[in-house]
């Protein structure tokens, strides 16, 4: 889930974990622990770092990463899960691609309504509340994977639920009656 969220520090953090020994990475995962891997991705989550603060300038930014971070997150999976059965990974990837559209679906909807604001201060906040939250995301998911898992279910059903809504206000807006619902 924290790849939906921020994929290059989900990739450059578990390189260093994985490189310092502090978590052991499983045998498919061992190329995130290549200096050059964890260099370029820190490099990359410093570009994010700072587009992020910009107001629509995120917002493009997440556009086209939507076509990056999911299927960087599926092939997480996907590698993660090395010498397991096929299916499995399959069935693995296609969940964390969707958990990841999901997060990333919340954020990037949150700063397209953030960016309509006038003033940066919120935009700011936001992206840094969403690289606290990746940090805490990453801590869960290598402290207590279970919970972690939790907290990716719930992320779902609020995507579910917040997709709901946007298109229950769409068509009430479309259909004439243009004020929106509580």
């Amino acid at each position: 889930m924290a790849s939906g969220l921020r994929l290059y520090a989900t990739v450059a953090v578990l390189g260093l974990l994985g490189r310092s020994g502090a978590l052991a990475l499983p045998a498919g995962l061992s190329a995130l622990t290549n200096q050059w891997v964890i260099v370029v991705a820190a490099a990359l989550y410093l570009v994010e770092f700072l587009a992020d603060k910009i107001p629509i300038l995120d917002s493009v930014w997440d556009l086209v990463h939507t076509f990056i971070r999911v299927p960087a997150a599926a092939l997480l999976a996907w590698a993660a899960l090395y010498g397991v059965g096929g299916e499995w990974r399959v069935i693995a990837a296609l969940l964390c691609g969707g958990v990841a559209l999901s997060a990333h679906g919340l954020k990037s909807s949150a700063r397209v309504a953030l960016n309509t604001s006038p003033e940066p201060v919120t935009n700011w906040i936001a992206s840094f509340a969403e690289d606290g939250l990746t940090a805490f995301l990453l801590l869960l998911a290598v402290k207590y994977p279970l919970t972690a898992a939790l907290v990716a279910g719930g992320v779902v059903l609020l995507a579910l639920l917040l997709a709901g809504w946007i298109l229950r206000t769409l068509r009430r807006f479309l259909s004439g009656q243009r004020t929106l619902p509580a």
